[in-house]
């Protein structure tokens, strides 16, 4: 999906395509693109509000929507009748920020250093001092466009367009679980050790993804995220409290 292509694609008409025995994918774009996105997470309100018994889960992504289904317990066919009923229902044009129930949450994070090695040369690119990058990326407020990648991985979308930068041409084999990065024009958390390819700007303390909690993702598709400056010396009371 390219990032940056604008409003049209907030209006456009829902594909169906089968993407599995069980699941339903509504498509409604291509584009990585806030109205759309709201769009997306405004249908899946709507359909986890009028949830059948049948429906099983519902994942969003950037610019589709997965629904899976019980196939014991209704045909596909009436699946795709019942969700092109809702669809049909849902607001064409929606406003990210329109969603009081939506969460906050907040992320310390530690920024530079040992905790973001890329956050120096990120600024010199972007021709900024490390503490005005620092303030500018912990100023937007976020949202949890999509979970992908690894189990808990957050993609956040409302980064700055100034502060976009690119990959890493060779990535890293090993990143610390909860480095805050900079990947394209996203903003993304990585919540396990692993490799990555993403600019590293800082690190929170906070357990992103936990299976043995009953809500294992810290983070939900439509969250909004603020991102709060710590030190190094903070970071570790809220590591050894978590």
């Amino acid at each position: 999906m390219k990032p940056g292509a604008q409003s049209a694609a907030a209006n456009a008409a829902i594909e169906f395509d089968a993407l599995a025995d069980d699941a339903w994918l509504l498509r409604l774009g291509e584009v990585i693109d806030d109205a759309l996105n709201a769009r997306i997470h405004a249908l899946a309100a709507r359909l986890r509000a009028q949830a059948p018994a049948w429906l099983r889960d519902l994942v969003p992504a950037y610019a589709s929507l997965a629904v899976f289904f019980d196939s014991r317990a209704i045909d596909a066919d009436a699946v795709r009748d019942w969700l092109q009923a809702r669809c049909a229902q849902t607001p064409e044009v929606v406003d990210p920020l329109a969603s009081l129930e939506a969460r906050t949450v907040e992320i310390p994070v530690a920024y530079g250093g040992e905790f973001g090695p890329d956050l120096a040369s990120g600024a010199a690119e972007l021709g900024l001092s490390p503490a005005a990058l620092i303030q500018r990326h912990s100023d937007a407020l976020y949202t949890v466009a999509m979970i992908g990648f690894a189990p808990g991985f957050p993609y956040l979308s409302g980064l700055d367009p100034e502060l976009a930068l690119p990959r890493l041409a060779t990535p890293r084999t090993q990143v610390a679980a909860g480095s805050v990065a900079i990947g394209g024009a996203q903003t993304g958390i990585y919540p396990r050790p692993g490799p990555g390819g993403w600019r590293l700007l800082g690190r929170t303390p906070l357990t992103l993804f936990d299976p043995s909690r009953a809500q294992p993702s810290l983070l939900l598709p439509g969250d909004r995220v603020r991102l709060l400056a710590i030190d190094a010396a903070q970071f570790a009371r809220l590591q050894a409290g978590a």
